[in-house]
């Protein structure tokens, strides 16, 4: 993952979004990770992944209290 400091990504946000089109990108400030950026397609993809996380658990609650 490449990292870019708040300052670097706010004067060159042109860069910041072709890197992010390439992977996620982190942006720090005082040294620290505050952000990451990335695709709108691998959000979307994380996204979707995250909520067949997430029906996958309901389905599995719903199937334990109806056993009991």
């Amino acid at each position: 993952m490449k990292t870019m400091s708040a300052k670097d990504a706010k004067n060159a946000f042109g860069l910041l979004l072709d890197r992010a089109l390439a992977e996620p990108v982190t942006v720090e400030k005082h040294g620290r990770p505050v952000v990451v950026v990335l695709s709108i397609e691998e959000y979307e993809r994380l996204k979707r992944r995250e909520d067949r996380r997430l029906t996958k658990t309901k389905t599995a609650r719903s199937a334990h209290i109806e056993e009991n």
